[in-house]
This record gives C-alpha cells, structure tokens and sequence, in this order.
C-alpha cells in the first residue's frame, strides 16, 4: 500500500527531524532549548521516476545550555514530501495490545516480520528528592494495522522509572495536498516516567526489503525530485516552546 510518507518513520521515534531549509544536519538554540539534528538518506542516487529502496538514519538531541530538565516533548507535526512513500504489501502487521505490555526484547520476538526500524532512545529523569538519572531503552518501530485507512505504525520503547512499563505509541499518516507535500503525520507523546521526565535522545535507522511473488519490495523507497527530499514538522514541548523547521536532504539522478 504506496500511501505513507518517506519521514513517516522518523516521526515514530519522537521523529524529531527537525532542521533549518537547506540543511540535513543543524544545531537550532531558542532561549535555554538547544535542539540538534543530523539525519541521512541513503543512497543518494535516486531515479526520477518510480522509486528505490532507501534507509533513513537520525539521530536527535534535546539538551538545556544551563543544565535543568528539558521540558517534556509532547507533539510531533510532520508535513511530508509526495516523493517519498512507504509498501506495505505483504508486510506482517503488530497489533499495540500484542505489544503492550512488552519488554523490548519480547517485543521484537513477538512481532520480528513487523520490524521496520531500530534505534535507542534517552531521557532525563528527575524524580522527587532524588538525583537526576539517565534512562535509556532501545526504539523499535513496527508496521501496524491501519487505522481508519490509514496506514499504521507503532514505536515501542521501555523506562525503567519509576516502574518498569512498555511505552507503546501509535500513529498513522493521512494523505494532504499542499505543493511539495503529500502526507502528514501527527504524533502525540505520553509522559515519561509519570511525568518526571524529558526526552534527550532518539537515534533510529528505517529501511526493510523483503520477497514477495518473487519481487524484491521495500518498506521505504522514494524518488527524486528537484534534487531534494523535503519535510516540514514543528517539535512541541509542555512549556509552550516550538520548533518550526524544514528539512531538505539532497538527492541526484543516476548519471
């Protein structure tokens, strides 16, 4: 089903692939926030027409210049390029309750056909009258069962504070027409660690191929349009900070 976005996948990691125009890598600062970004698309050789399979790398950082806790992520708005797309023809689905309760590891063995993407993620945790800790779970991102005809995706992750609990986030991408863009995904984010703590890293790598009626398909395939690959997306935070930004990742044609 060619209806999902080429950054879908990055908005399920908390898709946090946020940048400047003209740019796939940036350091943004907004009063006490300091926000970085690299993100790569791989290759960059991509036909005009049709498409090819891709693989997206990312890597986001949430940091304060002075130290405190960074307020809590809580949206994700991605606007995306109607050049990238997503099949998922003949690709297992992971149901959220089959999931829900799962540490990462008996995530990823209860629904191994599903994996389209894996990564780590970190927080800031500052519970009260104790110190600041790091927590840190792996990300996996499943291929999920449509929601309302949308296609479906699901970042699973696990914090260990202050109970150990699955963090399961579901989301889909509905198709807009608006110019470059052709998707849009929005992605509300729970709390972690009841509310104590503040994301600080997601790092995830997106891409799968698999045989299907002897063809080869890809989750992720895209093609070239422009030279660039292009999203727009805001980043929201509980304090009412906001991270407007587009990225742009080049591409080329085969010579």
């Amino acid at each position: 089903m060619r209806n999902a976005s080429l950054k879908a996948v990055l908005a399920a990691l908390g898709s946090l692939g946020l940048l400047a125009a003209g740019a796939h890598a940036l350091t943004t600062e907004i009063q006490n926030m300091v926000v970085s970004v690299t993100a790569d698309i791989s290759p960059r050789e991509l036909p005009a027409g049709g498409g090819a399979a891709v693989t997206i790398e990312s890597v986001t950082r949430i940091r304060t210049r002075d130290g405190s806790a960074p307020p809590a992520l809580t949206k994700i708005v991605f606007v995306l390029d109607k050049h990238g797309f997503v099949e998922t023809k003949g690709l297992p689905v992971c149901p959220a309750a089959k999931i829900a309760a799962a540490t990462p590891r008996q995530a990823r063995k209860r629904c191994a056909g599903a994996i389209v993407g894996t990564g780590v993620g970190k927080a800031d945790v500052r519970l009260p009258g104790q110190a600041p800790v790091e927590i840190s779970s792996p990300l996996t991102i499943f291929n999920a069962p449509p929601s309302g005809g949308k296609p479906g995706l699901i970042a699973h992750a696990y914090e260990t504070l202050p109970t150990p609990k699955a963090v399961v986030v579901p989301f889909s991408v509905e198709r807009i027409k608006r110019g470059r863009y052709g998707f849009r995904a929005e992605i509300e984010l729970p709390p972690i660690a009841d509310g104590y703590g503040a994301a600080t890293l997601a790092q995830a790598t997106v891409g799968k191929t698999w045989k299907r009626g002897g063809r080869t398909l890809s989750y992720i395939s895209a093609r070239c349009a422009g030279g660039r690959l292009q999203v727009y997306g805001t980043l929201n935070f509980a304090d009412g900070s906001f991270f407007p930004g587009t990225l742009v990742s080049p591409c080329h044609e085969p010579r």
